[in-house]
């Protein structure tokens, strides 16, 4: 006999906790499904525990530059528990009980589509006219020969060791793989980062790969860029070896391979109920509808592999249920790497504007050059912004930034491009001195728009 329900979510991330939370609020009778723990991979095993380490390894890199302050040790086993009790040690029991006392059915297992508004798990089956599939992302596992054999670690592994290895060899060269290596170094690994572009960061302006570069490289990471591995052996006494095209090699302890993710459309039933599935994940339209009654929100939809997004689409979907849908806008996505210094970005990068016609000015600005900022926040510090406009219109469509807690003011050129705001008004805002943010009316000031 089938249970009924107003709404079924599928998976407990941040963009189905986000539909949760605003379908309770909208007094909607609920099931929600998870195969694994309430909050999905960002609250145990990316997000929450890769920026809680992160920021150990800030704190000491921050000393270095502080005048008359010595670099702080650091105690491994109390870095370690803070860690776990930020995971919640991978228990979500209280979690749990935080939806039965809302009146939400939580069911723990594998969710099946068996056809429109009809859903099976653990031996239950579930009836509801809407569903919403969060079911997130897994990593993205290159077919490189030998490499299953050998062993490897992921974002899950990179974030839950226990002991700190000697040396990692890692596979990518984008935010993922740049937070974590840096973190490992800084923790006293070895790290060997190989890259088959040219330069990190390829989804971002040039710039910004070659800048961070130089960072990591400073820090003691050997950099192998423009190399691609072929072939993985491991040793008798565990040493991991990767073969490169060139012929040289990489050797380490242990081999992270963070080479981005791919949708979890596997098993789930979603041509059963008209969704489409393209390589890039579930097809939606701008109200995050996948098909009638269904709506799919977060990495599964492939459209932007962040926390924040899978929100903002939980959102739009628990909206659109609710009646009082709006269509989604992506022109101002944050893109932030917590690395040391920061990197972020947001709306489109220069070549991107170019290719939808637009007549692109560029402005690049050296904040230490420019800025008192740096000098005030520590010495040799310095950074870059970049700013991407539209000349015809006259406003930003792009900007990128490298510089300490880049992270936080980012965030006033996603506003700026969100709302369209006219370079005009940008220029005629008064920014607090001495502030990172000051770069933007400087940036603006060398904009030929």
């Amino acid at each position: 006999m089938s249970e009924r329900f107003d709404a079924i979510v599928i998976g407990t991330g941040p963009g189905g906790e986000s539909a949760i939370e605003r379908l309770q609020r909208g007094g909607m009778r609920l099931a929600v499904i998870e195969r694994e723990l309430i909050g999905g991979e960002c609250a145990y095993w990316a997000c929450i525990p890769s920026k809680t380490l992160l920021r150990v390894t800030a704190v000491r890199s921050e000393a270095r530059h502080v005048a008359g302050v010595a670099m702080p040790d650091f105690d491994w086993a109390q870095v370690a528990d803070y860690r776990d009790s930020m995971v919640r040690y991978h228990n979500d029991s209280k979690q749990a009980e935080a939806y039965a006392k809302q009146g939400i059915t939580f069911i723990r297992g594998e969710a099946r589509l068996l056809g429109p508004g009809h859903v099976e798990v653990a031996g239950r089956d579930l009836e509801a006219p809407r569903i919403v599939v969060a079911t997130g992302s897994q990593p993205r596992i290159p077919p490189i020969e030998g490499l299953q054999e050998a062993g490897y670690w992921t974002n899950r592994q990179a974030t839950s060791f226990s002991q700190i290895p000697e040396s990692v060899i890692v596979l990518g060269g984008s935010a993922q793989a740049i937070e974590l290596a840096q973190m490992l170094r800084r923790f006293g690994a070895e790290v060997t980062l190989i890259e088959r572009g040219h330069h990190l960061m390829s989804r971002e302006e040039p710039n910004v790969g070659i800048a961070i570069a130089e960072y990591l490289s400073a820090d003691g990471m050997v950099l192998r860029l423009n190399s691609e591995a072929v072939h993985v052996t491991k040793e008798r006494d565990g040493t991991r070896v990767v073969h490169l095209k060139d012929g040289s090699q990489a050797r380490g302890q242990q081999i992270l391979v963070a080479l981005g993710r791919v949708p979890q459309t596997e098993k789930l039933g979603l041509e059963k109920v008209g969704a489409t599935i393209t390589k890039h994940g579930v097809k939606v339209d701008e109200y995050c509808r996948a098909a009638p009654g269904v709506w799919a929100v977060g990495d599964v939809t492939g459209i932007g592999e962040f926390t924040h997004v899978a929100e903002y689409q939980g959102r739009i979907a628990a909206d659109d249920i609710l009646g009082r849908g709006h269509p989604a806008n992506y022109s101002a996505i944050p893109r932030v790497v917590f690395s040391d210094p920061e990197i972020a970005a947001t709306g489109m990068t220069s070549q991107q504007a170019r290719e939808q016609g637009i007549d692109v000015v560029l402005a690049d600005l050296d904040l230490a050059q420019t800025l008192s900022r740096p000098s005030t926040y520590g010495k040799n510090i310095d950074g870059h912004m970049g700013l991407i406009a539209d000349r015809k219109r006259g406003v930003l469509v792009g900007a990128w930034a490298i510089g300490p807690e880049a992270g936080e003011w980012i965030h006033q050129a996603v506003q700026a491009i969100r709302a369209a705001i006219p370079i005009s008004v940008l220029r005629d805002v008064i920014i607090q001195f001495p502030t990172f943010s000051e770069a933007y009316l400087y940036a603006l000031e060398k904009l030929d728009a």
